[in-house]
């Protein structure tokens, strides 16, 4: 998936890959989620100090949605 700073320094998903502005990329699992947004890999790939809080919250309910590792598909 990936996640864009848009101009106005908002953080968001980009569903479509081609949304304006400096963008990074993040494999939909949830351990890899987990350690871009907690060890502030995704900030620095977009080139911010630290990611807004209410930018946080919206990629952990992204986050939070998708199957753990440890849950496998039938």
């Amino acid at each position: 998936m990936r996640v864009v700073r848009q101009a106005d320094g908002q953080v968001r998903l980009d569903v479509t890959g081609k949304a304006p502005g400096r963008g990074a990329y993040v494999h939909d699992k949830f351990a890899c989620w987990q350690l871009a947004l907690t060890g502030g890999r995704l900030a620095h790939a977009l080139k911010l100090d630290q990611l807004a809080e209410a930018d946080r919250a919206e990629l952990q309910a992204y986050a939070a949605a998708l199957p753990k590792d440890d849950e496998t598909a039938a």
